[in-house]
């Protein structure tokens, strides 16, 4: 039984009241749950996806809400330019979200490309997006970034090596963030989401995937939960309610990472 027949969200009215948060994979998923979210607490948020035609569905099931949308490829610096354009010089949080799975392929049969293309939406999108958001969060003297790992970057065995690694990645990148930029004001973190219901696709295509990851998948893998339980552990930490949490990475994953 999934958990998300046991759970229902609460928001909390005025949380993000006069906040500016830029939300990145917003339209669908856990972006889209968690830029839904911060918008009914009150927030101004930046909306990005690479999908427009989600992002026009968003808007328009959503009129009442404040979401101002860019639409393209985040790991891209002409997105990344228009995301900061958006934001209108204040960016009050940072919820890096945007990401792709592999398929569960050994490193041995792992091709360039996939590593590549893991690697830049995972990896590189990060870089570029907190790069040029920092600045603003600097001169502000505040500021909270959410990075999305995975079980993957917790453990070996949830994912394939380009994954893996690229989540072991957002880790540390969050680590070293919140170490630097502690002091003046920042705080990064990171979620690691186990089993999620989203539409991303995550085919195993190997054979020895399937032989050594199938077994331990099939029993230890707790019921997936919602994406808006996933949005309710990124936005605490995106929010005032996380203030003195700094450089931590949250397993939301339902009990996976403590088998």
């Amino acid at each position: 039984m999934s958990t998300e027949t046991t759970w229902q969200e609460v928001t909390t009215n005025g949380r993000f009241t006069g906040k500016t948060v830029i939300v990145t994979g917003a339209g669908s998923g856990i972006g889209q749950a968690t830029a839904l979210r911060i918008a009914h607490e009150g927030g101004k948020v930046i909306a990005a996806d690479i999908s427009s035609e989600r992002l026009e569905t968003l808007v328009a099931e959503n009129a009442n809400l404040d979401l101002v949308t860019v639409a393209g490829d985040i790991s891209s610096e002409e997105t990344i330019a228009k995301v900061v354009a958006a934001a209108d010089g204040k960016v009050d949080a940072l919820a890096n979200i945007a990401g792709i799975m592999d398929r569960f392929q050994p490193i041995h049969e792992v091709d360039d490309a996939t590593w590549d293309r893991v690697f830049t939406i995972n990896v590189t999108s990060i870089m570029r997006l907190s790069r040029a958001v920092v600045p603003l969060m600097l001169e502000a003297g505040t500021g909270s970034v959410v990075n999305i790992s995975s079980e993957a970057g917790l453990r070996g065995s949830a994912a394939g090596a380009a994954y893996t690694a690229s989540k072991h990645a957002v880790i540390g990148i969050t680590k070293n963030s919140a170490v630097m930029y502690g002091k003046k004001g920042l705080r990064f973190n990171a979620v690691a989401p186990g089993a999620t219901i989203t539409n991303i696709e995550a085919p195993m295509d190997s054979a020895l995937a399937i032989e050594v990851l199938g077994p331990l998948m099939g029993v230890n893998i707790p019921a997936p939960a919602s994406a808006a339980q996933l949005a309710a552990s990124i936005t605490f930490l995106l929010s005032d309610d996380g203030s003195n949490i700094n450089g931590q990475v949250l397993a939301s994953d339902g009990g996976w990472s403590a088998i």
